[in-house]
């Protein structure tokens, strides 16, 4: 069912727009709460009336929308976020966690009007657009950090698996030399003194 709001509704849509509702939504609170007016073909006229009637309402809404527009354009939210081993975000950035971060510098834009170029799943820098009002865009971005401390801790355990690693390559080489010690000690003619305390030992072994 499609109604104009004579009033603007969270979630739903400024003062003076037609939108798409089900006809329970309407009938039950919108249209009893003065909030809506039926915008049919039928009642056609009387929704012109009211758009008449909604102009200076539209003027003020529209004019808060710049007003924010201003504050939002350029932006930058800075989050700071976990990551998990495959540089994902433990959880995507949802518009709803937007608003909350805008709202608390504030600035408010609800989730429904904020929309992001593509789903921000990771670290890095992302661009974000808020429809405020009909014909009042704003563009903003959202830079996405890892957390400091978690980024500490991943530092100091690549450090130490790098030192495991040299430790166990030195000591794989230094076993390399010896057994090749080993072997040119083998490899080297034995004195006559050798010889003799050789015979001497196979003789007593006999």
């Amino acid at each position: 069912m499609k109604v104009i709001l004579t009033e603007r509704v969270s979630s739903l849509g400024n003062v003076g727009e037609v939108v798409n509702v089900s006809a329970g939504y309407a009938r039950n609170f919108l249209i009893p709460g003065d909030k809506a007016v039926l915008a049919d073909e039928s009642n056609k006229a009387q929704m012109e009336h009211y758009q008449k009637m909604l102009g200076k309402k539209v003027t003020e809404e529209k004019t808060a929308a710049e007003s924010i527009k201003k504050k939002l354009d350029g932006l930058q939210l800075d989050l700071i976020k976990k990551v998990g081993n495959n540089g994902k975000l433990f959880g995507a950035v949802t518009t709803a966690e937007l608003s909350k971060e805008l709202a608390e510098k504030g600035i408010e834009v609800e989730k429904r009007v904020i929309t992001l170029e593509a789903p921000i799943k990771s670290t890095g820098l992302f661009n974000a657009k808020a429809k405020l009002f009909s014909g009042v865009e704003a563009e903003f971005s959202i830079k996405v950090d890892m957390d400091p401390k978690q980024a500490e801790e991943m530092k100091l355990k690549a450090e130490a698996a790098a030192a495991r690693k040299k430790a166990k390559a030195e000591a794989a080489e230094a076993e390399g030399e010896s057994e090749e010690s080993a072997e040119g000690e083998e490899k080297q003619p034995l004195t006559d003194e050798q010889k003799l305390a050789k015979e001497a030992d196979e003789l007593l072994r006999s």
